[in-house]
């Protein structure tokens, strides 16, 4: 089947590049035949040709819609309209100025640098959207992608990745000719209630919970169907929906179904009038499974890896660096608030002025020209900047295969040292063992030292996994009033048998842990759980749920598979 690209959009398209911008292209006219109802799109890429092609492709394919673009770092008060400082200052009285959204009501807004913005000012940017016909362009220009905030990534239907495109990738587009076309037939095409199951069923199996994705598909259904130049969406439509639109937002993989057990009815006679009703009952169902083989063949190709430590992602907090801290000093600008320019704070000149400007008519004398700024009109600026962090592994020293846990163990903390200064990270080391816990190694960046130390680390006896866990949290708690942000790396089989007063015992031992997961999970530290048995054990997995931890089942792994998982859920960014 042929669209307004003039290709089969099912063959692959040549070489991995030239399929994935003509994906994007797809997606392009798609969005031009109805912006309004898909919403925009977020687009992955660093500024290059391929992103500059991309954003000329959409000015082309909707020439009259109006286009604004978002300033860098614009204050989230300052997108919904307020004070026009120069027009105030000018006609001495106050002017108001509309504000950068309403303006661009009814046309095409385009945010660069998505994954920067602020929460108050995604969530103007997504108000807006839901109240106006606004066509949003999020930029994503981070590293790994998906860092644009999900109040935005929710509400556009496609998510593309041009990263990495060469100039000689970006070549066949769809004809401006052949979108205008679509665009005037698209209010009479008409969805099939089958279709529509289907969609939504396709959207659930993937785990995608947001029900604007399967409208996003079923509009962008709606648009190819139009772009081919029907009126009644087909099955090939739904498997383009579900190509651009949900399977980029797969958070697991499609789990098929058991076949029953249950012996086969006998097959209907010939001249049984309920064979045809039999089997058009049994079309959504084959569509949904043809939705979903659609689906597996362009789920992400770090779907996986994702999944894998999708748990410690969502408790880590994001970069490496630790969290967010506000401070008047240095940082990212993050706008300006009431204060006095003292203790290393930075005056926000405009912001002042602005504050000021209001109130000049009853400051001024009449015929004086200067601008009248007391101290209550003072705004400092606001900066935000990463904390300093620190990676806590709390580690099981006993049982006869100590020594080789031990080894990982301390493999892993010189793997993770060697990049420490760089991401400004420190890493300690707490032993459990016998009948308590040790601090090993107080949090350090000096490598010399931490082998020493590391060196001499004892193991044996019995498992106080509480006493482990209590350790790692009154550690974390202690760095975490020091403004560092603490991560703890559990390193243990779940098998506690000493208690936390010293005596031997499982099921109080177990109790104890328990008891010492949930304090850690009402701390709310980001804590990753390895399960260093021979075997995933059951009892690791669901200490890992009551400590709301990420749990990663590494039987004999190595210290670089350990340094490479625990950097990887550390440093991954949050969000979709």
């Amino acid at each position: 089947m042929r669209d307004g690209i003039g290709r089969d959009w099912s063959d692959g398209g040549g070489r991995p590049g030239t399929a994935r911008w003509e994906d994007a292209a797809r997606a392009a006219a798609l969005l031009a035949i109805d912006p309004v109802g898909l919403g925009g799109a977020l687009l992955t890429a660093r500024p290059g040709h391929a992103r500059s092609a991309w954003l000329a492709l959409m000015e082309e394919l909707e020439p009259d819609r109006p286009r604004h673009r978002l300033p860098g770092a614009v204050p989230a008060d300052r997108l919904s309209g307020g004070l026009d400082l120069a027009a105030t200052l000018a006609a001495r009285r106050p002017v108001e100025d509309l504000g950068i959204l309403a303006k661009a009501a009814g046309g095409t807004l385009i945010v660069p640098m998505a994954e920067r913005l602020e929460p108050g000012a995604a969530a103007r940017i997504a108000a807006a959207h839901d109240r106006s016909d606004l066509c949003l362009i999020a930029l994503d220009e981070s590293e790994e992608g998906r860092d644009a905030p999900t109040a935005l990534a929710d509400r556009v239907a496609f998510h593309l990745d041009l990263g990495g495109l060469a100039r000689a990738d970006c070549g066949r587009i769809p004809t401006a000719k052949a979108v205008t076309a679509a665009r005037a037939r698209r209010a009479a095409v008409e969805t099939p209630d089958a279709v529509l199951e289907a969609l939504v069923a396709t959207a659930a199996a993937l785990g995608i919970d947001s029900l604007r994705a399967a409208r996003h598909a079923l509009r962008a259904a709606e648009a190819h169907a139009a772009l081919a130049g029907r009126t009644v969406v087909e099955d090939a439509d739904a498997e383009v929906a579900v190509h651009l639109v949900l399977a980029p937002r797969a958070i697991r993989l499609p789990v098929p179904e058991e076949e029953s057990a249950a012996p086969e009815p006998p097959p209907d006679s010939p001249d049984d009038p309920a064979d045809d009703s039999d089997r058009d009952a049994q079309s959504p169902r084959q569509l949904e499974d043809r939705l979903l083989e659609a689906a597996e063949a362009h789920l992400p190709a770090d779907l996986l890896a994702r999944l894998l430590t999708g748990g410690a992602r969502r408790t880590a907090q994001a970069g490496g660096a630790g969290a967010n801290v506000k401070t008047s000093e240095r940082g990212r600008p993050q706008g300006s608030r009431r204060g006095s320019p003292r203790g290393g704070a930075r005056l926000d000149l405009i912001e002042t002025l602005r504050a000021a400007a209001p109130w000049q008519p009853i400051r001024r004398a009449p015929g004086d020209a200067k601008v009248a700024v007391r101290p209550d009109d003072f705004r400092i600026r606001r900066f935000r900047r990463r904390s300093e962090s620190v990676l806590i592994f709390v580690v099981d020293a006993s049982g006869s295969a100590a020594m080789a846990r031990l080894a990982e163990a301390k493999g892993a903390v010189e793997l993770l040292l060697a990049d420490a200064y760089v991401r400004r990270e420190s890493v300690a080391l707490i032993a459990f063992r016998g009948t308590g816990a040790e601090l090993l190694l107080p949090p350090t960046r000096a490598l010399v030292q931490a082998k020493r130390r590391l060196a001499a680390l004892p193991g044996g006896g019995g498992t106080p996994l509480a006493s482990g866990m209590e350790a790692g949290l009154a550690l974390a708690t202690q760095m975490a009033g020091r403004g560092v942000t603490p991560h703890l790396v559990l390193l243990t089989d779940g098998r506690a048998n000493i208690g936390r007063d010293g005596s031997p015992g499982r099921e109080a031992a177990a109790e104890d842990a328990r008891t010492a997961a949930r304090a850690l999970r009402t701390a709310g530290h980001g804590t990753i759980l390895i399960d260093t048995g021979n075997r995933a054990s059951a009892e690791a997995e669901a200490l890992a749920r009551e400590m709301g931890a990420g749990y990663l089942a590494l039987p004999r792994a190595d210290a670089a598979q350990l340094s490479q998982q625990i950097r990887a859920a550390v440093s991954a960014p949050t969000g979709p």
